[in-house]
């Protein structure tokens, strides 16, 4: 069911975005789905990221939803003054363009406030202020330079998450920031600049591994290297190849696996009464357990797990989950028409406000759909 633009908390905002790829476009998304008007600025001939070949091919899709499309070329003087003209009528601007890029067009945040001073202007950057700052970066660069490349590899074989996680969760805390500067504004009257960085959020992300460090003065060693907190933590392989997660987090939780798979002996051994005496003989504990688990079919002990209360988890690929289960009945996939009028499934917001769930409200944007409405509103628009 479809959510109206009125009853949603962001009714009547109204955001500039000019914006590509992914940590910029997902800020958009996000106020667009819970109600504000997002108004995405694409040059002549259109975003360059609604043709990416490969991995990049669902981009589009997936973070430009519920917005307004309007072609202003701002290489041009024309079109600069049009954008400026037009980001004087709205709250909010989001860019993540390379530094500096914005101040050549006279469309940075000290250009616009100095003639808006309501104006919230939200920057995507590769690094906050400091010694990094005029770097370009990556989702990979970041995961690299942030410690989630070496905590996430073995050891030796950094690997990037299988996902833009910080140029996803970087337009996430963007949209954090307009929602604190949007309150701030209703008490000073003024709005400000908010910055939002790839290379601090993954930062953030590490902070654990940096805590763990400070309080133990050893290094964290990466994740597949890692010392469990837990004597059964893992994936296992089931009969046919099938794979599962188990975590049996908790003494009880033990014994209760114990029964399920059908193995008293190791829960009457006196060696594995509890968790530190477990994780003491961890690896021959998981390969007691992995001799079990490969006689269990995946579809007979799933069910048995989650009514024992057992934590557990198949592993899923993205293709596998465009059929998930709870996703449909939760709501959380939804039908979108594409800008080429073909349907697609998307992923909303993992948000639950109220008992409704901020959908789809409006086909995903053909380039400069709505070119002439939007400039329909400016004072200087001359209708042709």
């Amino acid at each position: 069911m479809t959510t109206p633009s009125a009853s949603l908390p962001l009714a009547g905002i109204r955001v500039l975005e000019f914006t590509h790829m992914v940590m910029g476009p997902t800020c958009g998304m996000i106020l667009a789905d819970l109600g504000a008007e997002v108004i995405k600025v694409e040059p002549p001939g259109g975003d360059k990221t609604r043709k990416l070949p490969g991995l990049g091919i669902g981009f589009f899709r997936s973070f430009n939803r519920n917005k307004k499309s309007v072609v202003i070329d701002i290489a041009t003087e024309e079109g600069r003054a049009t954008a400026a003209e037009l980001a004087g009528q709205c709250d909010v601007v989001l860019e993540n363009f390379r530094p500096g890029l914005m101040a050549s067009f006279g469309l940075d945040h000290e250009t616009l406030s100095a003639k808006y001073p309501k104006l919230i202007y939200v920057t995507h950057k590769g690094f906050l202020p400091g010694p990094y700052e005029n770097r370009l970066a990556l989702d990979e660069v970041v995961q690299m330079m942030g410690g989630l490349s070496y905590m996430t590899g073995p050891v030796g074989r950094p690997l990037r998450a299988g996902t833009s996680v910080n140029d996803i969760m970087g337009g996430m805390f963007g949209a954090i920031g307009v929602l604190a500067a949007l309150r701030e504004r209703e008490r000073t009257g003024r709005g400000q600049e908010v910055q939002s960085a790839l290379f601090e959020n993954c930062v953030f992300l590490s902070s654990q591994h940096m805590q763990q460090f400070a309080m133990t003065g050893e290094p964290p060693p990466p994740m597949p290297s890692r010392v469990s907190a837990w004597s059964v933590y893992d994936v296992f392989t089931l009969a046919e190849g099938e794979q599962l997660f188990i975590g049996a987090v908790s003494d009880k939780q033990f014994l209760t696996l114990c029964r399920v798979i059908e193995a008293p002996e190791l829960a009457a051994d006196p060696a594995l009464a509890n968790n530190a005496l477990r994780v003491a003989v961890r690896p021959a504990l998981l390969a007691k357990l992995g001799e079990i688990l490969k006689h269990h079919r995946i579809e007979d002990l799933a069910p048995k797990l989650e009514a024992a209360g057992i934590p557990y988890a198949p592993i899923m690929r993205p293709d596998q989950l465009v059929n998930d289960p709870h996703l449909k009945a939760s709501g959380g996939l939804v039908p979108m028409e594409c800008d080429d009028g073909e349907m697609t499934d998307v992923v909303l917001l993992p948000l639950l406000m109220g008992g409704r769930r901020p959908g789809v409200r409006h086909a995903l944007p053909a380039v400069g759909q709505h070119t002439d409405e939007i400039l329909a509103g400016l004072p200087s628009h001359v209708p042709a």
